[in-house]
């Protein structure tokens, strides 16, 4: 995943860049960049964020730059921000979202003209460099950017950063969200919608599907207009976004709420003694379980933050799990001789929690009930790799399926065990039961999840659960 924040002020801008970017730390893990431009030009700076947070890496950097134009970004990918310089002019870019025919689209950018890109380790190149070719391969920013967003099989987001403003441009189907903030000497772009409020800017506009925006520090001017069609990722509510910030008008922590409210309704009378969310985006979903069970909620194990916060976790898969399990402490009186109702936002691998539920029977519990505030995950994210899962068959959900298959499963069968009412689902969810031994367990149904973000079904994406784009 990843978030960026962008500034154009009629004053030094450098505080209110690091401070917004820094707010964007939960989205990334990998690297992060800071631009700038100023009296002496563009100035850069990019670290890697996987072994401390953002704010000791950048704050001795940001002594030494000044701007009143600025972007920064924090990522799971590439080294961003960039600083290109083409027949448009200089400038910086900085992108979100994920591209899968970057080799078809490499030798497009050649055949247009692009003489070459720098090979990065492992033979890849960087998205955001081959975004900023084929922007120039047009006569405007604008115009290149809208071409490129034609040509992308994925999702593309991105800030374009010139001299003297900058290019807010919302992927072509609005999966991931551009927020515009106002305040009386400058305006900014923030992938979230908290992280300007207490740098003093007020909410001004959200961005539409496939909408560019040109800012500078007196106005906000449309330049492409959005269009009709939208898919933002239901995801972000159920685990990406943080809980104050707000997509389409739906808080993260108000929907989160009513998930856990609708699997309480749906799950009727179960006989534990207390509800809990698995930290930190399981918590506002046990919430609103424990609202509407009348099940009183308790923190039976607490996440040790003040040197574990999620920027620490390291991109190998083992390493990430260890982390895991080291951050969760557990609460001994809370857990021992108890049954327990644990609310997860998703079950991807199945490694983790399967660990945790390991954890709280060691510690003493007597029972561990599981609840899942989405659907089953029946398919690796093509768009925001929100997973990093290489395959399909890394899901619990997929690899299960196979067992009660006796072998692949073709599309036709992959929906019916992704639909409730089927009796494969029922079986599909008593196999991960057994699995991850679990005295029950229930997922939360895609309609309700639906529901719960007040839009309609069409202008969100639900591709990782039901497989439709």
């Amino acid at each position: 995943m990843g978030g960026f924040f962008g500034v154009v002020s009629k004053s030094d801008c450098v505080f209110d860049v690091f401070f917004g970017t820094d707010y964007h730390s939960h989205l990334g893990t990998k690297r992060a960049g800071l631009t700038f431009y100023g009296v002496g030009g563009f100035d850069r700076s990019i670290h890697s964020i996987e072994n401390s947070p953002f704010r000791t890496k950048f704050e001795h950097d940001i002594d030494g730059m000044e701007g009143n134009i600025g972007i920064g970004c924090i990522s799971d990918g590439d080294s961003q921000p960039l600083i290109i310089r083409s027949h448009l002019g200089v400038y910086a870019i900085t992108t979100v979202g994920r591209v899968n025919n970057l080799e078809e689209l490499a030798k497009h950018a050649f055949a247009e003209g692009t003489i070459h890109f720098l090979e990065m380790s492992g033979g890849g190149i960087n998205t955001t460099e081959l975004m900023a070719a084929l922007i120039n391969t047009h006569n405007s920013i604008p115009e290149g950017i809208k071409y490129a967003q034609s040509l992308i099989d994925g999702s593309m987001t991105m800030l374009v950063m010139t001299s003297e403003g900058i290019y807010a441009a919302r992927d072509r189907l609005g999966r991931t969200p551009v927020i515009i903030g106002k305040r009386d000497d400058a305006v900014c772009a923030s992938f979230e919608s908290f992280a300007f409020l207490n740098l003093g800017y007020e909410f001004y506009k959200e961005l539409g599907p496939g909408e560019i925006d040109y800012l500078t520090a007196d106005s906000v001017e449309m330049v492409v207009e959005p269009g009709e069609e939208m898919k933002i990722c239901t995801f972000l509510w159920t685990y990406f976004g943080y809980p104050t910030s707000t997509y389409e008008g739906t808080n993260v922590e108000e929907m989160r709420c009513k998930c856990g409210s609708a699997l309480a309704i749906r799950d009727g009378k179960v006989e534990v003694d207390c509800v809990a969310g698995v930290p930190d985006s399981g918590t506002p979903h046990a919430i609103g379980y424990s609202n509407t069970s009348g099940i009183p909620f308790a923190r039976p194990f607490i996440k040790y933050t003040p040197t574990w916060p999620r920027s620490f976790m390291p991109q190998k898969q083992k390493q990430r799990d260890l982390i895991a399990r080291m951050k969760l402490i557990p609460v001994d009186t809370l857990i021992r001789d108890k049954s327990l109702l644990l609310i997860d936002d998703s079950i991807v691998r199945g490694t983790q929690l399967r660990e945790t539920t390991e954890f709280l029977y060691h510690s003493g519990a007597k029972e561990v009930h599981i609840r899942v505030s989405c659907p089953p995950i029946m398919y690796g994210c093509k768009y925001l790799n929100f997973s990093r899962s290489t395959s399909d068959m890394a899901l619990i959900s997929r690899r299960v399926i196979n067992e009660l298959e006796g072998g692949e499963c073709t599309p036709e069968r992959l929906e019916l065990y992704a639909d409730p009412d089927t009796p494969e689902y029922a079986n599909m969810l008593e196999k991960i039961r057994e699995h991850m031994k679990f005295t029950s367990l229930r997922y939360h149904r895609l309609d309700d999840v639906v529901e719960a973000t007040g839009l309609p079904a069409c202008k969100l994406c639900t591709y990782c659960w039901n497989g439709k784009e």
